[in-house]
């Protein structure tokens, strides 16, 4: 396949991946930004750095402190000081609670579709993803 349309393709499957997250996001009745703050705290338990929230998410500050803060109010979460400047977010009984009915009914989606995936294409998929990420990386300070 030509080098444009292939760039054409992996982006429209870029869009359409992150459509379908969004579409996740209605159905469990909450935000994009709350989804993915519950799905990033799910991924390593019951508590998460911002810091961390911030990397994996890639929203911008502003947008995770606002959905903090709707979460703080709903009683979800809860930020605990680490290490001086360093926060954590960690989530309440409401928040596991929430965190049961959203993400990690996503995530149980997301491992049931990988599990039915041959082991080769799932490595050769993540492999062709990682080589993607590390090569952009190197090519951006270029810009």
């Amino acid at each position: 396949m030509e080098q444009g349309k292939t760039l054409k393709r992996m982006n429209h499957l870029i869009s359409e991946i992150n459509a379908a997250y969004h579409d996740a996001s209605l159905r469990l009745g909450i935000s994009d930004s709350v989804c993915q703050i519950l799905y990033t705290i799910c991924n390593v338990g019951d508590r998460c750095l911002l810091s961390e929230i911030c990397a994996q998410t890639g929203l911008s500050k502003q947008t995770i402190n606002s959905a903090l803060r709707k979460l703080e109010a709903e009683g979800a979460v809860y930020l605990e000081a680490v290490d001086g400047k360093a926060k954590m977010v960690c989530l309440t009984e409401t928040g596991i609670a929430l965190a049961r009915r959203t993400a990690l009914r996503l995530i149980a989606v997301e491992n049931e579709i990988l599990a039915s995936w041959p082991e080769e294409a799932l490595q050769s998929y993540l492999a062709g993803m990682e080589r993607f990420l590390e090569d952009l990386r190197k090519k951006i300070p270029e810009l």
